[in-house]
């Protein structure tokens, strides 16, 4: 129940992350704020969208960071896989034979015939 939680919370900040980063602009798009076209102002004030934005961003990529920690962590845990090389080389190890009487009993006979 808590790894679907987990993992329903890391998609929603993933998705979140994508979009935030494709809302920023780059370094070269306050050359224009320079010449007078009114790009400097903008709904987060004078200083622009730079900070909020940036900060919003440094928080969803720290919760992206721990869920995808924790998801890691009980994936390891819930495995039933062998957890090292010893383990899983006993596991890989073939069956030993079936004990087998040795002697005449096992030799087929063949059947007699009187010509």
């Amino acid at each position: 129940m808590i790894y679907t939680l987990i993992l329903v919370a890391h998609v929603i900040v993933a998705v979140a992350l994508v979009a935030l980063v494709l809302l920023q602009q780059g370094k070269g798009a306050d050359a224009g704020a320079a010449f007078g076209s009114g790009a400097s102002a903008t709904m987060f004030g004078s200083q622009g969208s730079a900070s909020f934005l940036s900060r919003t961003t440094a928080v969803l990529a720290t919760a992206f960071f721990l869920t995808s920690l924790t998801l890691g962590y009980f994936a390891t845990q819930t495995s039933t896989a062998p957890r090292s090389v010893m383990e899983q080389a006993v596991s890989e190890a073939p069956a030993p034979p079936p004990e087998t009487v040795k002697g005449p009993v096992d030799v087929p006979q063949l059947p007699q015939t009187n010509e």
